[in-house]
């Protein structure tokens, strides 16, 4: 199927293997680092600026005047926090370095005289002006959450820094203070305040001004980034939405994540013909695409190219999650990205299920135990529902969640009973009660979206937590036995992380290695449900599809499986509830998948 693609390898290659660590910011970022941490070394540590390094780190930018030791470690905290910038090819730090590095140059010759500063300056200015087309990226989406979070690291990290300045100065410290007076005294030092340390001489007035220099470029910081312009999240707009529908209409079968990409927390990119296009979200600097590329197979390499030339503007890590082999093959072939077999996607064909067989026996008697129990079951289409059932629906499956965040992304639509969603497809259970609760008699919800003309992709498992166990294998049944008169052919169930690894390592011949693997991800399972997917999803004997992840270089899998874990909801770094901004939702509300709703198969 990849053949179908045209091959543009030549100069795909090179432009769109995106944003790979470049020579010259990666160089100057390390000397950024290292000035830094000389500046705060030669603020910190009175015998290093007494020993033979003192007439270098005298004149390194920003460690001039009365205030040396105030003024390096201002210099230095910043210099170590534009190093990131820097490395990333972030535009806006490099214009504050070319501004910083200037002005200590001049402060050097202007209050020291001294032309060994002058030349230290310009000798980290001159790369920068020489190579200012490596620094272009665009700044990143922004939230207020970052204040927060700076607030936090650069507060601990104050008061550990200011922790040592307090105690550093051994000889000319009035008694032996205690380490809750020396706590103190720095967090006194901080805001402003004189702390409960004393000082013989001068040092007291060194040791204030450095804790007055911590605080204030801690508040500076949050203070900055509080108030600065917000960019807002990602969000289709109805435009790019009414074209995503329309390219679904026509491919929309290829591949059963198609539907997902209709997600209005994600953006999109479209190919400059318009046939194809990416829908992704950026978390932690990772642009995180999922699935294939939507449309015409053929227009998939301009579509991905644009996703790169974005995350190369914005020196954002491209990566995908849960492609298929197909899609695998054109992303790394068009871009030079490496591919790893991530899980397997469990497909059943509905000609293909049955209840009948011994294979069939567990899910078979619990069904029937459930049906005798008095549960029956409904599976219709979203446009089928009246708006009083379908608003009944979307708060059962708010309030059945199982996690305080919501869950999903790459297999998730994220809402239920949108108008635009009439195809979806949703099951329910229902059990007379003689004291019913506010949602009557329903007590599960499974929700399918459209996998072209003739599938469905599962979305969403919802239950009432005091129902009977098995309300997901009874509507996973019901669906799948309801499929051929409502025109299904094939039904995708839950994703499997790690499936193959944890079907061949309990087989017997299995090698040391395959099993400790197996263990470790057994092990694993008792957090994120690895184990129990796998043969939750086993049971209705499906086919197995492999989903990979596309990644640029072995070493940033790991910043991409955090961000991953984030915007799967496994990982929340948002502000607490009271201090969120919230953004205007002038769109039906969102409802993601919870895979702990298998929990009780």
């Amino acid at each position: 199927m990849s053949g179908e693609v045209p091959a543009r390898t030549g100069r795909l290659r090179g432009v769109l293997r995106g944003p790979r660590p470049e020579a010259v910011p990666a160089l100057v970022a390390r000397a950024c680092t290292l000035v830094g941490l000389l500046d705060i070394a030669a603020g910190v540590f009175p015998r290093f600026r007494n020993s033979r390094m003192h007439t270098l780190a005298e004149v390194l930018p920003g460690a001039f005047g009365p205030f040396a030791a105030a003024l390096s470690l201002s210099a230095g905290v910043l210099l170590l926090l534009l190093a990131h910038g820097l490395r990333r090819r972030k535009r806006r730090a490099w214009r504050a370095a070319v501004i910083l590095l200037p002005l200590g140059a001049l402060a050097q010759f202007t209050y020291r005289h001294s032309l060994i500063g002058v030349l230290i300056s310009l000798a980290l200015l001159a790369p920068l002006l020489r190579h200012r087309s490596e620094f272009e990226a665009l700044p990143d989406p922004r939230s207020r959450w970052r204040a927060l979070a700076n607030f936090v690291l650069m507060g601990a990290g104050s008061l550990l820094l200011g922790l040592v300045i307090v105690s550093v100065h051994p000889n000319r410290m009035v008694g032996n203070p205690s380490l809750a007076d020396r706590i103190s005294h720095v967090l006194y030092g901080l805001f402003g305040f004189e702390g409960p340390v004393d000082y013989q001489g001068t040092t007291s007035w060194t040791v204030a001004f450095s804790l007055g220099a911590l605080g204030l470029l801690t508040a500076v910081t949050t203070v900055y980034l509080a108030f600065r312009p917000e960019h807002p999240a990602a969000r289709l707009t109805e435009d790019d939405e009414t074209r995503l529908r329309a390219l679904l209409d026509k491919h929309g079968g290829r591949d059963s994540l198609g539907h997902f990409a209709l997600r209005r927390d994600k953006a999109v990119v479209f190919s400059p013909s318009g046939k194809a296009a990416v829908t992704y979200r950026v978390v932690s600097g990772v642009m995180l695409a999922s699935g294939d590329p939507i449309g015409d197979v053929e227009a998939w390499p301009g579509a991905i190219e644009r996703f790169m030339d974005e995350a190369k503007a914005h020196s954002w890590t491209p990566a995908v999650m849960g492609c298929s082999e197909t899609g695998g093959e054109v992303w790394t072939r068009e871009t030079g990205l490496d591919a790893l077999e991530l899980g397997d996607e469990a497909v059943v064909r509905v000609a293909d299920f049955s209840l009948a067989g011994r294979a069939m026996r567990n899910v078979r008697q619990m069904v029937k135990r459930i049906e005798r129990a008095g549960y029956e079951t409904r599976v219709r289409r979203i446009r089928d529902l009246s708006e009083g059932e379908l608003d009944r629906i979307r708060r059962a499956a708010e309030a059945w969640r199982g996690t305080d965040t919501e869950r999903g992304f790459s297999m998730a639509l994220g809402r239920i009973g949108d108008p635009e969603d009439g195809d979806c497809l949703i099951a329910t259970a229902h059990k007379a009660d003689t004291d019913p609760g506010p949602y009557g008699d329903l007590k599960a919800v499974l929700h399918f979206v459209p996998w072209g003309t003739d599938g469905v992709s599962l979305d969403l498992m919802r239950r009432d937590r005091s129902a009977d166990p098995g309300m997901n294998e009874l509507l996973i049944v019901a669906a799948l036995q309801a499929a051929p008169r409502l025109g299904v052919a094939r039904v995708s169930l839950n994703f499997a992380m790690f499936r193959s690894a944890l079907a061949r390592g309990e087989k017997i011949g299995a090698g040391p290695v395959l099993r400790a693997w197996r263990g470790l991800l057994v092990f694993l399972s008792r957090w994120f449900q690895i184990e129990s997917l796998y043969k939750f999803n086993a049971k209705f004997r499906p086919y197995w599809e492999p989903r990979f992840v596309v990644y640029r270089s072995s070493r940033d899998l790991p910043r991409i499986g955090f961000a991953a874990m984030q915007a799967e909801g496994f990982v929340n770094l948002a502000l607490p509830r009271l201090l969120r901004h919230r953004a205007p939702a002038p769109r039906p509300c969102a409802h993601a998948v919870t895979e702990r709703d298998v929990r009780a198969a």
